[in-house]
């Protein structure tokens, strides 16, 4: 289902039981996409909204996603927060898609629980020892979750804006060169709104300069994972366009960078994750051809979803441009939360 040939190379024999809330939700649907056959979770508890209790997850999700919707998702019936319910069923992962709203509230009462959340919203995102983890830019601060109390306690994880998820991954392996200052532009597409999201009426044949918030969330996330005290200049920008947020980079670094180095760097780093299910072999793809990457590539890859591919590199002057394309409901979104999950697993209860 989550469309990885190697799929096999990673069952486990016991699956660990997950919850998901927000599961009708445009991210929600990719979790669920993801989660329908992965070979170490299993979805068994799904929360949405309150007129939603007892309806089968087929009747009341409205599915936006460009493949089929799994079969074996169609039943599921939809369940109330019970934290109780929970823990009967042995539920130790819960993953969260839930609005900042709602999650700032229900997210403290699961890791209070004892729970280990995964999550997509950004309720929790900036407080001290919640890591904002993306595997390959920052796989050491998955060790902060021993700071909130981990194992005698619940924890949360949460990911990054998807925004600065393409920026991270492509930005982290050039880290040794010693970034200065980044200027970035993003072409966003609206399921980054959520659905439902714009009105059809503000973006059909339309592009809009400004998405509140995201340029502040930008500057600082980049500078809490990657640990640097740098200038970022982001523009960000909404354009009439399904999935994948595409980002223009001018970056100048304190060392003398060729094209190259960067390439070089970007083709050494898988970092080692290549153990965890979600990680391509390849998280960077570049490709020479002019005119990419575009936004029809966002579900290309292997997983689909979770490469970043860069290209249009060049160096003028003392800096270094290349444009990246992220695909934000994946990898930016409920990809990187699972992506989270398998590295917490592989690093704490597979030792």
């Amino acid at each position: 289902m989550i469309s990885n040939p190697r799929i096999d190379e990673f069952k486990r024999e016991t699956k660990i039981k997950a919850a998901l809330f927000g599961a009708t939700g445009a991210v929600g649907q990719v979790f669920m996409w993801m989660l329908s056959d992965h070979p170490w979770f299993e979805i068994t508890r799904i929360i949405a909204s309150k007129a939603r209790i007892g309806k089968e997850y087929g009747d009341e999700v409205h599915w936006i996603l460009p493949m089929e919707i799994p079969k074996n998702i169609l039943k599921i019936t939809i369940n109330d927060f019970d934290i109780d319910a929970m823990k009967a069923e042995g539920i130790q992962v819960v993953f969260s898609a839930l609005p900042n709203s709602i999650a700032a509230d229900i997210e403290p009462k699961l890791i209070e629980a004892g729970f280990s959340v995964f999550s997509n919203a950004a309720a929790m995102r900036y407080e001290d020892n919640v890591p904002i983890l993306i595997p390959e830019a920052n796989i050491d601060s998955l060790s902060w979750i021993e700071k909130q109390g981990y194992p005698e306690k619940g924890f949360i994880i949460t990911n990054a804006n998807c925004s600065t998820t393409g920026l991270a991954v492509a930005m982290a392996p050039l880290k040794k060169f010693g970034i200065k200052d980044l200027f970035i532009s993003t072409y966003q597409s609206v399921s980054g709104a959520g659905h439902p999201g714009l009105s059809s009426l503000d973006i059909t044949n339309n592009v809009i300069p400004f998405i509140g918030g995201e340029e502040g969330k930008m500057i600082e996330e980049f500078k809490k994972i990657l640990s640097v005290e740098i200038d970022i200049f982001p523009f960000c920008v909404r354009v009439p366009i399904m999935f994948g947020h595409l980002e223009t980079v001018w970056v100048e670094f304190e060392k003398d960078v060729s094209i190259n180095d960067v390439l070089n760097a970007w083709n050494e780093s898988a970092n080692g994750l290549e153990h965890l299910p979600s990680t391509p072999v390849r998280p960077i793809e570049y490709d020479p051809q002019e005119d990419l990457p575009q936004a029809k590539q966002a579900f290309y890859g292997s997983p689909a979803g979770m490469t970043v591919f860069t290209g249009r590199l060049k160096k003028q002057g003392n800096r270094i441009g290349f444009a990246l394309l992220v695909n934000n409901v994946v990898k930016g979104a409920a990809g990187g939360s699972i992506q989270n999950a398998e590295a917490f697993v592989s690093k704490y209860l597979d030792k």
